[in-house]
């Protein structure tokens, strides 16, 4: 035998997953491996002769370049003596200021730096990440990719993206040589639809650093940095040979990252017996040592494996803090595919999302999932209206604004527009009518026609090697009439020979104010310091497209009859024969007229007389003034039915069989969800309460249970209520109601459409 529970428990998504127990031996360990080294340093004449249990002599590459360049020899004695649960206090404290954490942090070692980490827990990184990121102000990055490198597409994207207020948007190639096209689409795409966009085309560093050079983009973070000399052997490199790269993209103005995370060096077999983080802190301090400004790290595409181990997630937030302890910018990850499951993604995302990171995502999907060339990517188009609620629900700014669909189609067509000018001041093959209506309009590039691929991938070449650069794309836009767009992209160029820009964790406002962690210092100190979400901003994020007035739904409860149809014709008397009372709240058929499931009130009263009678039974309809509650107006029809049996119906429908004997909130059937009730479920409680009342057994009615009904329209539900209650009349007696037998009745209001 097999327990069900166990069989639908390994169907859940996050039972796809993998999840193995640790092996330290070859780099399976997250975060404490036996075979770390204890954090140690000497000093001779200001220089590292011995450092976490190498001597200088035995150092590798890595350890070269670090004791050289990563580690302050001036604060390394004191750091190095500090405690490392004192160092991590210092990081949590409020009263301690970053720039305290930053000093002493500067003399730490790789395995001092882990040994810190190690003292804190989730929540305690957390904090640390709120004080310790290097810009006040929190933004995110987007990926714009799509697979079949259609331009147009890319440029709409962007745009969108743009508008939605990404700071940075990414781009790849799946065919390298499509990377021209790529960026260019990027570029005019992302200026139209905000200024001060920066973007980055990720690909062969060759390449990528000469579209930088042609002024196509703006940053780059595909500068991998690894934590072993056997690793950056394979990877044809050194530190140095990436200082030096470094150097050259700073040299034209191009901001930079480098890349790495937790589980790399395992991946590529080379951990050398020691754990993720300890290779991740080598790796960052070898980021800082080569002059970057800051890191994209959070394991990026290796994040499975992590995962897949304990203290998966909480590695990932760790090398996070490390980079920030470190005075970097950090672009913290959350980008490729993390977990099958949707709790833990959101579990994962929330340890960036609550304290705030230079860049919440390294990449959030602004394209739908199968077109991310990043490898799937952990959110997608279609979860943006989840991220600006979580915004709103927990007062964050997650680094985007909710826009209505009349902006972006708007913003998608000018792009596109743009763009198709350039292609054709270039040379490039055009960009049809047919196409620029396709792309504005379009979820994926299934929604995309074919172009001729090899003559955009010769139009692409012939851009990367000819001596076209982005003072042409200016021209042709400023040419066309896209003065703004090509406005905002001189400006761009502007901005690299100025340089601010190269500061760490910098971006762009819309007016070129550079934000970084110069001209927009982290201030956190604890409760109403560092930044806040509020004014416009917090205005922006609140406004939801589909959020709606619930002053306005009064209006529409009350649009309703054209005459009366529930006449009062007297005081309700107390009945001496046998009947089945129908006891109506006091806005039933009045000042509303459809219960939330969008019945005519009308409908339900006919449908539940029509099954008291059909038991040969008569009817009688009153009205309770005095209250609003259904088991109460049940009760006190009740009190006035000849066979001491009434049924109590609510405005909004929900109904119950009450007898005269039983307490208030006790009845013989109560009917709880009234948008689950249909005509032919009232019948039925009309036929059971006459069964009642003539005192034959009634099986109990079934009644469909929806567990997300309350969840839907609880919002209604209030608002219909507080609409019944300002009905009530507390000193008014029950009152006989007449159905009129002519009367216009208003169509019923649809769920969906009852907060339009």
């Amino acid at each position: 035998m097999r327990s069900k529970r166990f069989e639908r428990l390994e169907a859940r998504p996050i039972n796809k997953e993998t999840f193995i127990t640790p092996w330290p031996e070859v780099g399976l360990a997250t975060m404490q491996s036996p075979y770390d080294p204890a954090p140690d340093i000497e000093i001779r004449d200001g220089a590292i002769v011995r450092m976490d249990g190498v001597a200088a002599a035995d150092f590798d590459l890595v350890e070269r370049f670090i004791a050289l360049h990563a580690i302050d020899t001036r604060v390394a004695p004191r750091a190095m003596a500090t405690p490392a649960v004192e160092i991590a206090r210092m990081i949590v404290d409020i009263n301690v200021p970053r720039g305290a954490v930053l000093e002493i942090v500067s003399g730490c070692t790789p395995a001092k730096l882990v040994a810190v980490i190690n003292e804190m827990n989730v929540l305690e990184m957390m904090m640390g990440l709120a004080k310790m990121r290097a810009r006040r102000t929190p933004a995110n990055q987007a990926h714009v990719t799509n697979r079949k490198e259609n331009p147009a597409l890319l440029a709409a994207d962007a745009a969108e993206a743009a508008l939605r207020g990404f700071a940075e948007v990414e781009t790849t190639a799946a065919v390298a040589r499509y990377a021209p096209l790529n960026a260019l689409a990027l570029l005019v795409g992302s200026q139209t639809g905000r200024p001060g966009v920066l973007t980055q085309c990720a690909v062969e560093e060759a390449t990528n650093l000469k579209l930088g050079f042609k002024g196509l983009t703006s940053y780059s973070e595909t500068l991998s940095v690894y934590a072993t000399e056997r690793a950056f052997v394979d990877g044809d490199d050194t530190p140095w040979s990436k200082s030096f790269l470094a150097a050259a993209y700073a040299s034209r103005g191009i901001k930079t990252r480098f890349t790495s995370g937790a589980g790399a060096p395992a991946l590529m077999g080379h951990a050398q017996q020691r754990s993720m983080l300890y290779l991740e802190a080598r790796s960052l301090l070898a980021t800082r040592a080569a002059g970057s400004q800051g890191s994209q790290n959070g394991s990026i595409s290796c994040i499975a494996l992590p995962e897949s181990l304990p203290d998966g997630v909480r590695v990932v937030l760790a090398e996070n803090l490390i980079a920030m302890l470190l005075g970097m910018e950090v672009a913290a990850g959350n980008d490729a595919l993390s977990s099958h499951s949707d709790i833990r993604k959101a579990a994962k995302l929330m340890l960036q999302f609550i304290p705030g990171t230079d860049f919440i995502t390294s990449g959030y999907g602004a394209i739908a999932r199968p077109d991310n060339m990043f490898g799937g990517g952990n959110f997608d188009v279609t979860e943006l209206d989840d991220w600006h609620v979580l915004q709103r629900d927990l007062r964050i700014d997650g680094g985007i604004v909710p826009v209505d669909e009349a902006r972006v189609l708007a913003v998608r067509e000018r792009a596109v527009r743009a763009l198709q000018a350039v292609f054709a001041a270039l040379g490039v093959p055009p960009i049809d009518g047919d196409e620029i209506d396709a792309a504005v309009g379009a979820f994926d590039s299934d929604d995309m026609a074919d172009r001729d691929r090899v003559a955009d991938i010769t139009a692409a070449q012939r851009l990367l090697d000819g001596e076209t650069t982005v003072v042409d794309v200016i021209a042709a836009l400023d040419r066309a009439g896209f003065r703004d767009v090509a406005a905002s992209i001189l400006e761009m160029q502007r901005q690299r020979v100025i340089g601010d820009y190269l500061q760490p964790a910098a971006i762009f406002d819309a007016d070129f104010h550079v934000l970084s962690a110069l001209t927009d210092a982290n201030d956190y100190r604890g409760p109403g310091t560092g930044y806040r979400l509020d004014g416009a901003r917090w205005k922006a994020i609140q406004d939801l497209p589909r959020a709606w007035d619930p002053r306005q739904y009064g209006a529409r409860l009350a649009r309703g009859a054209a005459t009366p149809w529930l006449i009062e014709t007297g005081p309700a008397r107390t009945g001496t024969r046998p009947e089945v009372v129908v006891a109506v709240g006091p806005s039933f058929g009045a000042s509303i007229e459809h219960t939330l499931g969008g019945l005519a009130h009308e409908d339900v009263l006919a449908a539940l007389v029509a099954g008291i009678e059909g038991e040969g039974l008569p009817a009688r309809i009153v009205r309770i003034h005095h209250t609003s509650d259904c088991a109460f107006i049940g009760h006190a029809g009740a009190q006035l039915a000849g066979s001491g049996i009434a049924i109590g119906v609510q405005a909004k429908g929900t109904t119950v069989i009450h007898r005269h004997d039983l307490l208030p909130l006790d009845n013989l059937e109560l009917f709880a969800q009234a948008p689950n009730i249909d005509l032919a479920t009232y019948r039925d409680i009309g036929r059971n309460a006459a069964l009642h009342a003539l005192h034959k057994p009634a099986a109990p009615i079934p009644v469909r249970s929806d567990n997300t009904v309350r969840l839907r329209l609880i919002v209604q539900t209030t608002l219909m209520h507080l609409k019944e209650t300002e009905c009530v009349e507390r000193d008014r007696a029950p009152a006989e109601l007449h159905v009129a037998t002519t009367h216009a009745a208003a169509p019923p209001v649809a769920d969906s459409a009852v907060g339009a």
